[in-house]
């Protein structure tokens, strides 16, 4: 069995796509592109497609990623070339790799967030951020399946910056008017820290309230380097991998496995 990593996009409105919505959409690629997929067992037998922590609705992105076990062996690139094209235009298929190492999810410990101020002066957010990165902790809420929860979004924050210039590909709301930047690093903690409960920390140390909703695009996602505070590419082991020429993640269980 091989197993193949991808990277995808939401881009522009398909960012409101829900997650379900995707997977929909993504299954009727496979279909559509003649992917060999592994099947589960049991009564309702369902493709192989394992998913790591996905975006949430409304939000843009540029690094989400996912899993998909195969019958037959398929070279990563033409496959994502294939499933490309077969995907509506915004959910886009950007980069494949066979997978080597263990553990992908394990290496999503951290994410870069660009967040979009519409009506905000560039001073103002610089001034907020300023505020928010000075304070020990900063407590905000949000309503949970049980209730109003109430948890510092301070500390899962490694970096948070304002700025006047875009670094996603694609905006979602480019305008020539004036506007804030944030970009935001904000590790994957429990109970998970948001943009939005961000955004709630600067109106709570700051009173900044942007007139409209903000723009959220996640710029990348994978594990945070404490020396450099950056977040590194979560499919680089297994290109380093195939490099050297170690076994895929199926051979190895393969070869662990009693004769």
């Amino acid at each position: 069995m091989q197993r193949i990593r991808l990277r995808y996009t939401k881009r522009g409105r398909l960012r409101f796509t829900s997650h379900r919505d995707f997977q929909r959409a993504f299954e009727r690629a496979l279909r559509r592109a003649e992917v060999p997929m592994a099947y589960s067992a049991g009564f309702t037998p369902h493709p192989k497609v394992s998913y790591a922590n996905a975006a949430p609705t409304g939000t843009g992105s540029e690094a989400e990623y996912l899993e998909i076990a195969l019958t037959a062996e398929r070279d990563p690139d033409k496959l994502r070339e294939l499933l490309d094209e077969s995907m509506p235009i915004g959910l886009d298929i950007v980069d494949a790799v066979e997978a080597r190492t263990s553990g992908l999810a394990d290496r999503l410990t951290a994410s870069v967030w660009e967040l979009r101020l519409d009506g905000v002066a560039p001073e103002d957010a610089e001034r907020a951020v300023a505020a928010f990165n000075a304070a020990e902790s900063v407590e905000v809420q949000r309503m949970a399946k049980n209730g109003m929860r109430t948890f510092d979004a301070r500390s899962a924050v490694a970096s948070l910056e304002a700025s006047s210039e875009t670094l996603s590909p694609q905006a979602d709301r480019p305008t020539d008017q004036a506007c804030a930047i944030l970009r935001l690093v904000v590790r994957h903690v429990t109970p998970a820290v948001r943009p939005d409960d961000v955004l709630s920390g600067l109106r709570a140390v700051a009173d900044l309230a942007p007139p409209v909703a903000a723009a959220v695009t996640r710029l990348a996602q994978g594990l945070f380097d404490e020396e450099t505070g950056t977040v590194t590419d979560p499919l680089a082991p297994d290109r380093e991998a195939a490099v050297t020429g170690n076994p895929t993640v199926a051979e190895a269980a393969a070869a662990k496995a009693p004769a």
